[in-house]
């Protein structure tokens, strides 16, 4: 079975917390590789086929501190040939017009080198506000 390497960045730990549970869903350490972005290098992802990128957006649109310290590091990264799974967390709510916009900046970055998306999956709003508008 191949290892896929799931690589998220996070500012709160929504993004770690559902990067854990992925890995656990899918069987674990031996099926899914977890990576800290802020942590990472660009040599981390060359011995995966399959990846999961996690991404919350952060403040208005835009990505996530540790990814987009790394981003200019993905120009590195040969993803040819790579499938490549996307999730984030964020709040729907408070920034509704931008919502997940991080992922789009991201996907956008490994489809250029042909990365070919498995899924970009539905977002998960973190925000816990029992608010009703």
């Amino acid at each position: 079975m191949t290892t896929i390497g799931l690589f998220y960045g996070t500012q709160t730990g929504n993004t770690q917390t559902a990067a854990e549970l992925i890995q656990q869903e899918f069987g674990g350490n031996g099926v899914v590789e977890v990576h800290d972005i802020a942590v990472a290098d660009p040599e981390d992802f060359a011995s995966y086929d399959c990846l999961i990128i996690g991404c919350p957006t952060w403040n208005i649109g835009e990505l996530q501190s540790d990814w987009d310290g790394f981003y200019e590091e993905l120009e590195a990264i040969d993803f040819t040939n790579k499938k490549v799974a996307y999730f984030g967390a964020g709040d729907q709510i408070g920034y509704a017009d931008n919502f997940q916009d991080a992922m789009g900046i991201l996907e956008e970055k490994f489809h250029r080198w042909v990365a070919k998306p498995l899924a970009i999956g539905l977002p998960m709003d973190t925000n816990t506000t029992t608010q009703k508008q």
